[in-house]
């Protein structure tokens, strides 16, 4: 099958009002799939999903043991916050162990997600800094990585050598050749790949533990501060940190724009990547815990899967109007 198939349902009353479409590959330790949606070989753009293979190159190199960076560092490195002052304060602390602030950053300043953070610039009169950007933990690491290699200030440039280390290691853990990248949100290049190399990407990261070369151990150190840390990753209500928080086992999850999700299943050592062709982000968080309930991870009944999968819709009275549920065919 090559196109996108149905994986996630809008119902209202007794029929399903809208679709979402997409593609969806689940992935063991030697890259082989395990199951598949629609069609492996789509060519994708992972975005955010990509964050931890991102931050490969900051433990490889060494400059994250050179800086001492702990594992709430790592996870924001990695993570797509909503700019609460517990994402903020930590990577302001960062930048100032290098010596830099807020203007060495080349993100963007972003209108955090996070409600007291929006409510205390509103009513201070401040404008957001690049810091709020929920990509300011992966420039930090990227900072991190350009001191350790003496580069230029521009380092979101793709031939900057801090790019050049991201790529080779994009394309060291998809086994894939790149055809093409686009520029991200957050200004830094963002690698395309097949669906299939991607997942085998999270598959291999779930399967790191057990190797004892420096990728490996440096994707182990990057799932690990994920897992412990999903408040950083994410942050309170968001998709990423409460189903990580409500899985039975470790499982690293991250999503990307465009509704791409990925999850990283160490103790089974498998991997998933998952795009809904629509780019609607409620479609890909209800795909992404039916797969996880799917393979035994996640409890269909949890009160955060419910929120994500099977969640009621409600108007604006507060009246249940209907649900948000996966097709059968992925449970």
């Amino acid at each position: 099958m090559t196109q996108p198939v149905p994986m996630t349902e809008i119902w209202r009353g007794p029929m399903a009002e809208s679709v979402h479409l997409g593609h969806a590959v689940i992935c063991d330790a030697g890259g082989a799939i395990v199951e598949a949606w629609g069609d492996p070989t789509t060519t994708i753009l992972p975005r955010s999903s990509a964050k931890m293979i991102q931050a490969l190159p900051l433990v490889t190199s060494g400059a994250a043991e050179a800086l001492g960076l702990t594992a709430e560092q790592l996870a924001l490195a990695c993570a797509s916050h909503n700019g609460a002052a517990i994402h903020t304060e930590r990577v302001n602390r960062w930048l100032a162990d290098l010596g830099l602030s807020d203007d060495d950053l080349r993100c963007g300043p972003q209108d955090p997600d996070d409600k007291a953070a929006h409510k205390a610039l509103l009513c201070s009169d401040t404008s957001p800094c690049q810091v709020h950007n929920n990509c300011s933990g992966k420039h930090a690491g990227f900072l991190t990585l350009n001191r350790h290699l003496k580069g230029s200030a521009e380092y979101i440039d793709p031939d900057h050598p801090v790019q050049k280390a991201v790529l080779d290691a994009f394309e060291t853990v998809t086994g894939e050749t790149s055809p093409f990248y686009g520029i991200d949100g957050c200004s830094a290049p963002n690698h395309a790949a097949s669906l299939h190399g991607m997942a085998g990407a999270m598959a291999w990261f779930a399967g790191a533990h057990e190797g004892a070369d420096a990728n490996q151990i440096a994707a182990t150190q990057l799932w690990q501060a994920m897992v412990a840390h999903p408040e950083l990753v994410a942050g309170e209500g968001r998709a990423c940190t409460e189903l990580m928080r409500a899985c039975k086992e470790p499982v690293a999850l991250k999503t990307g724009a465009e509704a791409f999700f990925i999850a990283i299943l160490p103790t089974r050592k498998m991997g998933i990547a998952l795009k809904i062709t629509d780019g609607t982000t409620r479609g890909a968080e209800c795909t992404i815990a039916a797969l996880l309930v799917r393979l035994g991870v996640l409890d269909a009944d949890h009160p955060a899967t419910r929120k994500f999968m099977n969640a009621p819709i409600l108007n604006r009275r507060g009246i249940e109007t209907g649900m948000i549920r996966p097709t059968a065919t992925l449970v």
